[in-house]
Formats: C-alpha cells, structure tokens, sequence
C-alpha cells in the first residue's frame, strides 16, 4: 500500500512509506534528533480500483472513500529534504473509518484541527476536484493500486511544535465528528 502525496503549490508527487501511517489515534513520541516538527491539514482518498495515466474524466471512478487528517514533517520541508522529512512512522494522521465522496460536496462540511484548544486550521468541504487532479498526477509515473492512499495538502507546512513545547494537544474534527485527539510529546 503506498501513500502518494500531491504537495501543496506542487503538481509532482511523492510516496511515504506505509510505516508512517497512523490511524489509531496513538500519541507521537518526537526522536532525540528532531528538534521542530512541522505539519499540513490533508484530505485524501482510498483508491479502489488499480490504474495508470488515468485521464481527469476518469478519475471520480478510481476512489470510494474520502477522509481529512494532516500530515507531520519532522523539519523544515524543502524541495531537498522532502524524502528525509516525510519518513518518520507515524507521521500520516489518516484516521477511519472514512466518509462517502459525496460528504465532500457539501459546503457546510467543516474540517477543524485545534492545537491545545485553540483552533489554527478551519476548511469548509470543496468537493473532490484535487484530489481527482492527485490521482491524474499521480498515475502519470506510479501505478495506482486497490487500498493506495491519496493525499492532497491543503496548506503549505508550518511550524506546529518544537521541543521546547514538551507536550502539544492535536486534534481534528469533521462535521463535528473526532478525527483524531492525540498528543506530540518531546
């Protein structure tokens, strides 16, 4: 299972490694030799059908599930240090179970991450069209199989803690609905 990632402001993609995937909503414990991690809000999707140079018309067909999570860079992220920053395991906060396509349509939807009670990301529901353009990107050089995930950032990273912060409490919500409520320990 791969996790192919669309940055934001980037039209290429990346993979991360399936170890980084978290969905248990298990605390993350920042190794010794990271002092800043940083992080983007996401919405992905499950692929459900395998496929490649899969054309924009075509793409709505190859997901039946999205979701909202963020991911978390251990980092600085630049085009150079991307590889490095996006491999620490669990550092995909993908949280399931995951919601019907159509949930992304409605415009009263609302994707909130609040950090220690106070909210530093809100989004109303878009609909599908990024993460239809992720899966065209995406397939142009990797094959798209059953259960990949695709993410699509949101937001360029910033900075959401460092060491000096100890404990950091994260947590996101979908239509009033948990995401994930977790804690980023030094």
């Amino acid at each position: 299972m791969n996790i192919i990632v669309k940055p934001h402001g980037n039209d290429l993609c990346y993979c991360r490694p399936d170890t980084t995937w978290e969905r248990e909503n298990k605390d993350f414990y920042c190794p010794d030799c990271i002092s800043e991690i940083y992080w983007t809000p996401i919405t992905f999707a499950r692929a459900c059908k395998a496929g490649k140079c899969i054309k924009q018309k075509f793409a709505a067909r190859y997901f039946d599930a999205i979701g909202f999570g963020a991911l978390l860079y251990c980092g600085k992220v630049s085009a150079g240090n991307i590889a490095f920053l996006s491999c620490a395991d669990h550092t995909s906060l993908l949280p399931f179970p995951m919601y019907n396509p159509l949930v992304a349509e409605n415009k009263d939807n609302l994707y909130e991450v609040i950090k220690d009670g106070t909210p530093i990301w809100k989004s109303h529901a878009e609909g599908n069209a990024d993460v239809e353009d992720a899966i065209c990107r995406a397939s142009e050089l990797t094959s798209i199989r059953i259960g990949d995930i695709i993410a699509v950032e949101l937001a360029p990273a910033e900075l959401l803690a460092c060491r000096t912060d100890e404990v950091v409490n994260l947590k996101a919500t979908f239509c009033e609905n948990t995401l994930f409520d977790m804690k980023l320990i030094f």
